[in-house]
């Protein structure tokens, strides 16, 4: 029997990097997994590699920054399954500048991203989890929450780090929200962690720059898309059921 076997998870931004090492690693420990993404190729390649190591796997294509899509990918997941045990919100990014370069329009799309993904996908996936009084909500923030000095000094990331800061703002009411319901809120803050997307910045400041990622992390390395997988794992299963209101820091130390 797996962790989380036979329980519904939705992850968000499933088709690349953190959110599809998640969607695998819940997959792998008994879970059907609905996914969903904007990138209808990178959607079904996560799927197919779900599917052929024996996983259970729906794939939903939408924008999740509306509420339309964001709840049409709850209530596809609860008509197939018939219930909602788990929601991961990964869905984030960011566009970089110095502030005093920052547009309005950046910061807008930042925050958005962010924070109404997660706002939307937790609004309607909870009503589910209070009827069963039973529910894992995980959201994604990040160690530059509390500012990143790599990417502050050379290519400023405020809005990233507002919005992620928000992240964690935004877990600590909820679980208190929630916790009469028998649903637990946490989020994972990762590193700097080598996908396919960030990691090729990440490794050119570490071969660039004074104030590089493992330069300014004590472990001195990347962290691994699976390792930030693997805390999002324990945080949804019930081994961490008197965990809640909590963000774990996944951040090689720093």
């Amino acid at each position: 029997m797996g962790r989380v076997q036979d329980r519904v998870a939705i992850v968000t931004g499933a088709a690349h990097g953190l959110g599809q090492a998640m969607a695998r690693r819940l997959a792998e420990e008994g879970a059907r997994v609905v996914l969903g993404d904007l990138d209808a190729a990178g959607l079904e390649h996560t799927a197919a590699s779900i599917t052929s190591a024996g996983g259970v796997v729906l794939p939903v294509v939408g924008d999740v920054t509306e509420e339309a899509p964001a709840a049409r990918l709850i209530q596809t997941a609860v008509e197939r399954y018939g219930r909602l045990d788990i929601l991961v919100n990964n869905v984030g990014g960011s566009r970089t500048a110095k502030i005093w370069e920052l547009t309005a329009a950046d910061w807008d799309f930042v925050l958005r991203l962010n924070l109404r993904s997660t706002f939307l996908c937790t609004r309607y996936a909870v009503p589910h989890m209070m009827r069963q009084r039973y529910g894992k909500i995980v959201c994604i923030s990040s160690g530059a929450r509390e500012g990143t000095p790599w990417t502050a000094y050379y290519q400023g990331g405020s809005a990233y780090s507002a919005a992620k800061a928000g992240v964690h703002g935004f877990v600590r009411d909820v679980a208190l929200e929630l916790a009469e319901y028998g649903i637990n809120v946490n989020a994972v803050a990762p590193g700097p962690i080598d996908t396919e997307r960030a990691g090729p910045n990440l490794q050119h400041l570490n071969e660039t720059v004074e104030y590089s990622p493992n330069r300014m992390t004590p472990l001195r390395r990347l962290g691994q898309p699976m390792e930030v997988a693997n805390a999002v794992l324990f945080l949804v299963s019930d081994e961490a059921a008197y965990i809640t209101g909590h963000t774990l820091s996944v951040t090689g130390g720093r």
